[in-house]
């Protein structure tokens, strides 16, 4: 078990956690009045683990960090909304807590009522983590709600929103849910991290989400990836967030891959409002196979060198260019000059990968000649036998 005085771990364990005679074990020679992570991922538990569990968890009183992805394998459907219900309700009035993380539990839209309670009451924690959990449209709703009630809460005592950071892709969260997130987010309006990828969100729900996260002006990082933001020619989607990415002044990282900004190669009006410059601080641009070509890479060469002079990584991979577009390359030259990279094609993530590697194995190398102590061999034993021999010899005239 990796433990500190305030970090408990158990993550990737593989243990199978059944009983409360199970997981006490684990947790008998800890205190929890002091610990400020608990780490549960890759081990699965049962109700009355989770119960033992839920009763540690409420001794604890300076808990940030609770990290229980991963911890339903092999689980029945049956059981989990009881292993949740228990652990949730346990986190629901530590005003310490900072962030908690329930992905890649696959409790779907059935078993999300156990987190409502957590979402609604607990006020203070900063960072959600619900990434690849089978939410669908349905449990998606009834999460988002939680939140909006909180954010109303909040609001009704006159206090601000501690939320940040959600986290929420690969949950077939699709349109049916988007506008009750985008209620949600527009509601606390602190946000600063935004990551919903793949979750089937089609374009009337991301003009939605556009409309909700206008409302969080400190955004720094938003990513979409492989969600749609055209249909069949109307670009509303692309509308939308064209006016919404001014309201981010701070906005550092936007993944747009496979968002199918193009449909026949025409530029999309979201990027032709990102030239514009309004988003001064943007390092990370990600435009990965969006059906882009030759005018697209051309706004964003004249862009690089004038407007978005803060990028330093755009990712325009598997997107229709030729080999020797002349625009990619006053792009990459641009960039360059400034240390930042250009990714077009296959081989330019290849190249990075492999120079990364390379100073990997150099700094590995460094560090083993530099802590290697080199055992003595049996001929150096000799020597040293040898040198005590003679200093023993006396010579006398």
């Amino acid at each position: 078990m990796a433990t500190s005085s305030r970090v408990l771990s158990l993550n990737g364990k593989g243990l199978k956690l059944n009983t409360r005679a199970d997981i006490e074990p684990w947790l008998a020679a800890v205190d929890p009045t002091v610990i400020e992570e608990i780490h549960f991922g890759g081990n699965t538990l049962g109700v009355e683990a989770s119960q033992a569990l839920g009763e540690f968890l409420e001794k604890a009183t300076v808990l940030k960090i609770a990290d229980f992805a991963d911890i339903f394998t092999g689980r029945l459907i049956s059981e989990i909304p009881q292993a949740l219900s228990a652990i949730c309700d346990a986190l629901k009035d530590k005003t310490s807590l900072v962030e908690l993380d329930l992905s890649d539990n696959a409790f779907g839209g059935r078993s999300v009522d156990p987190i409502v309670p957590f979402l609604t009451e607990n006020r203070s924690f900063q960072v959600l983590k619900l990434n690849n959990n089978g939410l669908g449209p349905a449990g998606g709703v009834v999460l988002a709600n939680a939140l909006l009630k909180s954010a109303e809460l909040s609001k009704a005592e006159g206090k601000k929103s501690n939320l940040r950071t959600v986290i929420c892709g690969r949950n077939r969260l699709e349109n049916g849910s988007a506008p009750a997130w985008a209620d949600a987010f527009a509601a606390h309006g602190t946000l600063v991290d935004v990551r919903m990828p793949q979750n089937g969100i089609r374009m009337d729900g991301i003009t939605a989400l556009a409309r909700g996260l206008a409302k969080c002006p400190n955004l720094e990082h938003v990513d979409l990836q492989d969600n749609t933001f055209t249909q069949a020619g109307e670009i509303a989607g692309l509308k939308a967030w064209a006016d919404t990415v001014p309201s981010w002044p701070e906005l550092r990282t936007l993944n747009l891959s496979d968002c199918f900004l193009s449909s026949d190669g025409e530029v999309p009006i979201l990027l032709s409002a990102l030239s514009q410059g309004t988003n001064a601080k943007l390092h990370t641009l990600q435009l990965q196979n969006n059906n882009l070509e030759a005018q697209t890479f051309q706004l964003l060469a004249k862009s690089i060198s004038t407007t978005l002079l803060s990028v330093m990584s755009l990712d325009l991979q598997d997107n229709d260019q030729e080999e020797d577009d002349e625009h990619l390359e006053t792009i990459a030259l641009s960039m360059k000059q400034r240390g930042g990279k250009l990714y077009a094609y296959a081989e330019d993530l290849e190249e990075e990968e492999e120079a990364e590697e390379e100073v990997a194995v150099e700094a590995e190398a460094e560090a083993d000649q530099e802590t290697e102590v080199k055992a003595p061999t049996e001929a150096d034993k000799d020597a040293d036998d040898l040198a005590d021999l003679f200093s023993k010899v006396e010579i006398k005239s």
